[in-house]
């Protein structure tokens, strides 16, 4: 196996480096030493790791939603609304769907028709195509830190041009922006190209400029455990402290039970900081995004307020960093910015209303000990079948079944593990699959799948899993039979 984990030298990075700026006629437009002085032009309000290290300090949760679109000035103009009416702490730059498969010649034309059309004909914003200059006028227009956002398996011409464009966080990683976004994309190969994101944002950090890394948390966004989500966020985040980053905000998609969901933001930060520390990598600051509901919503404006206010709550009293805001045009397309903006405002309502509050331990206890004792199976089991290498061992993990992300269409995924909810609707283990888990662990999944199927009076099924998939859109956590 070619990948280790191990930091990329400077020979072999500027090789793939003068390859990877030639996939685009915009790559000409990144030098490296320019970049870095606009950077540290800019002023700390629009600085994302500074920001962020500030409300982790102050106990605050910031509130950032999702938001591109194709052309330059209809992008300024919907991130301007979120910041000044939605009161926004950050924003984001959604990148449109060509991009993320490096597909920029088809981007070109979503430009074209947009501009012929006088609407978004892309479903983001085509960095790449708008090169370095493009960026900037994006940054140069607002007061606020802006990330990027996307889901691309090869993401290296895009930070490219995102860095030396101002952008001061990116979210992705190579597992994932691979397992649950593509289907051929071997791990090895996505791990590789992401070494190179990591040690370009390296590269930045020693150059004096701080850029925020933000694994993916949710994966697939419908009832992953958090072991699933945190196992996969902590060997990113390693992957990335190997590269050189030092400030990484690590991830968790809302499952729906409170208690899990709190207890589950306080674990992701403790064994992050854990593991990073036991791996020699102690220098680096380390945050927590909560993501709202990330499957599906209900139709009507009045109930997806509620599922964005159960969310709201969730991410205030687990005292996350920040918060990813959905919107309550979540199951109807692409929201307005008026749309967008009330989310925003609804998200931020709710968090001033609870950040004082907190769950006692003793309700928190029993659930931040298993969701910390799977995620301990899962990640060492990974490090031992690595010999030590956790890039080595996360790729034979994932063809082991060890990391089996749910309802993820890879083809290198297992997909053999099954999560369903259990009675009180915390996220459990239907099918364990070949998770490595203590037998402790397998029996107190299966008895609390078998107290929700006796409570039902129906066997434990399969038929538990897809009633649970559509149960918030239909107005339950748990989908219990009629």
């Amino acid at each position: 196996m070619a990948i280790s984990n191990k930091r990329i030298s400077d020979a072999d990075f500027n090789r793939i480096r003068s390859e990877v700026l030639t996939h685009w006629h915009t790559g000409k437009g990144v030098n490296f030493e320019e970049a870095v002085e606009f950077h540290k032009s800019m002023p700390e309000n629009k600085i994302f790791s500074l920001k962020l290290k500030k409300a982790k300090e102050e106990g605050r949760t910031l509130i950032q939603p999702r938001a591109g679109v194709a052309l330059i000035p209809e992008h300024i103009k919907l991130l301007t609304y979120l910041q000044d009416k939605g009161e926004a702490d950050l924003l984001p730059t959604t990148i449109d769907s060509y991009t993320r498969q490096n597909r920029y010649n088809e981007a070109d034309v979503g430009i074209t028709e947009s501009i012929k059309t006088g609407k978004s004909m892309l479903n983001g914003f085509p960095a790449v195509n708008h090169g370095v200059e493009g960026c900037r006028s994006i940054i140069n227009s607002l007061d606020t830190p802006v990330q990027v956002r996307h889901g691309t398996p090869d993401a290296r011409l895009l930070t490219e041009i995102a860095y030396a464009g101002g952008f001061t966080s990116y979210e992705g990683g190579g597992i994932s922006y691979n397992i649950p976004y593509a289907k051929n994309v071997p791990l090895e190969k996505t791990i590789e190209d992401w070494q190179y994101v990591d040690r370009l944002t390296g590269m930045y950090e020693e150059a004096g400029v701080s850029i925020n890394r933000e694994p993916y948390g949710p994966l697939t966004g419908t009832l992953v455990p958090p072991c699933i989500s945190h196992a996969v966020a902590i060997i990113e985040s390693l992957l990335a402290a190997e590269q050189g980053v030092k400030n990484i905000t690590v991830g968790y998609g809302q499952c729906g039970n409170l208690i899990q969901d709190v207890a589950a933001i306080e674990v992701l930060q403790e064994l992050t900081d854990s593991y990073l520390q036991a791996n020699g990598y102690s220098d680096v600051i380390t945050t927590t995004v909560f993501h709202q509901w990330m499957g599906g919503f209900p139709q009507d404006e009045a109930k997806a307020f509620g599922v964005i206010s159960w969310g709201s709550a969730a991410a205030a009293i687990a005292h996350a960093t920040k918060v990813i805001v959905k919107t309550p045009h979540e199951a109807v397309g692409v929201p307005t910015m008026e749309a967008n903006a009330q989310g925003l405002r609804c998200t931020k309502q709710v968090i001033s209303m609870l950040s004082d509050q907190r769950l006692p331990e003793s309700l928190l206890k029993v659930e931040k000990e298993i969701i910390a004792a799977e995620t301990r199976c899962i990640l060492d089991k990974c490090f031992e079948l690595g010999n030590g290498d956790i890039a080595v061992g996360t790729v034979r993990a994932i063809e082991a079944g060890v990391i089996d992300i749910p309802f993820a269409p890879s083809r290198f995924n297992s997909g053999k593990m099954l999560p369903a909810r259990d009675n009180d609707g915390a996220i459990r283990m239907l099918d364990i699959g070949a998770l490595p888990f203590t037998q402790d662990l397998v029996d107190f999944n299966k008895a609390k799948i078998e107290e929700r199927a006796n409570a039902e009076k129906r066997k434990a099924s399969f038929q538990m899993v897809i009633d649970d998939v559509y149960a918030i859109s239909k107005g339950r956590l748990v989908g219990r039979p009629r």
